[in-house]
């Protein structure tokens, strides 16, 4: 039996989105829960719109993080294989059967990776996309940590792992891959799993998202070499070069032009590929809406590293005070 898990709050129209997706699998699921965290839209009436069409079980716990509300879905599910997304996507048709067939197959699998790829609407979500979220050619599948927007996983590996961190609110996905990881090895790989995500829209909503992301790094410890580079790199190598060219030459100002020059390079490369597919409306971009994205590439790779480092510190000083409830289930602390 497979159940289908997803947590709700406050999706609205774009709910639907998911649930017409879930219809269209070709493998259908044998249920989907769904645990809403008290949305105050119409995401539930949309939900339960479905009720006819899909075989669906819609727990309400208001207040409920994204790791009680999995738990709480998981938890309530009654199939020993688990496929877990988030709302706001939208599924390849092929997604529940290609990530459960590892499953389906081998006894021995114990979860499942698999992947996710913007859906931009705008010019600003195909720069979004671009500059943050990987392509599939750059993904290597014996280190990949899924997102639990496309995941899949035996009942026993959930418990094994102890759920979902509950004390954590962003990032919470990330432990529990390092606890599965530690416990079962690599992740088995289903390519064709995708899942469609739609980037954020705007550059506060996005430092929003990063600052609440890294914010998570600092309750749970993790990446603190990354922090500590991208703080050297901001507070004392910038002003350093940029301080040299000033006094000494202007070649260090050039020097330092191509350093962020190649930080923005992977974003690049990824931004022409993406240039040549439509937006999700099936327009395509023109040439003044392709010279906006790349302008956009530094801003947004900027306004990233500054919701990082604001964030970081604040989720140290969160740890710093709630030692007993960060340490349980933490698993391996990478970066260190």
């Amino acid at each position: 039996m497979i159940s289908l898990i997803v947590t709700t709050l406050n999706e609205g129209p774009a709910i639907r989105r998911l649930l017409d997706s879930i219809l269209a699998q070709t493998l259908p699921p044998d249920e989907v829960v769904i645990v809403d965290g008290g949305s105050t839209d119409d995401t539930v009436a949309q939900i339960e719109g479905y009720a006819d069409r899909l075989p669906l079980r819609l727990l309400i716990a208001p207040g409920a993080n994204i790791s009680q509300g999995r738990n709480r879905a998981i938890a309530a599910a009654q199939g020993d294989i688990l496929a877990v997304t988030d709302a706001g996507t939208r599924l390849e048709p092929v997604w529940l059967e290609a990530i459960t067939r590892p499953l389906r197959q081998d006894p021995d699998v114990m979860a499942v990776a698999g992947f996710f790829v913007p859906d931009p609407h705008t010019a600003f979500e195909v720069a979004m996309g671009a500059t943050v979220l990987p392509t599939l050619a750059e993904i290597n599948p014996s280190t990949f940590l899924p997102s639990s927007r496309s995941l899949a996983l035996r009942r026993r590996a959930w418990e094994a792992a102890g759920g979902y961190p509950e004390w954590l609110d962003y990032g919470e996905d990330l432990i529990f891959d390092f606890n599965l990881r530690k416990l079962y090895g690599p992740f088995a790989w289903a390519p064709q799993a995708i899942v469609h995500f739609r980037p954020r829209g705007s550059l506060r909503a996005f430092f929003r998202q990063y600052y609440r992301y890294s914010r998570g790094d600092g309750k749970a410890d993790l990446w603190r070499r990354r922090h500590a580079i991208r703080y050297t790199t901001y507070l004392v190598a910038t002003p350093l070069l940029l301080s040299l060219g000033w006094w000494l030459h202007p070649a260090f100002w050039l020097l330092w032009l191509c350093g962020f020059a190649a930080y923005c390079s992977t974003p690049y490369r990824r931004l022409r590929a993406a240039w040549r597919r439509p937006l999700a409306d099936g327009r395509h971009l023109g040439a003044a809406a392709r010279l906006y994205t790349l302008a956009l590439v530094p801003l947004i790779r900027v306004t990233g590293d500054i919701a990082k480092m604001v964030g970081y510190p604040v989720g140290v000083m969160w740890r710093l005070q709630h030692r007993r409830q960060a340490r349980p289930g933490l698993g391996p602390r990478p970066g260190l």
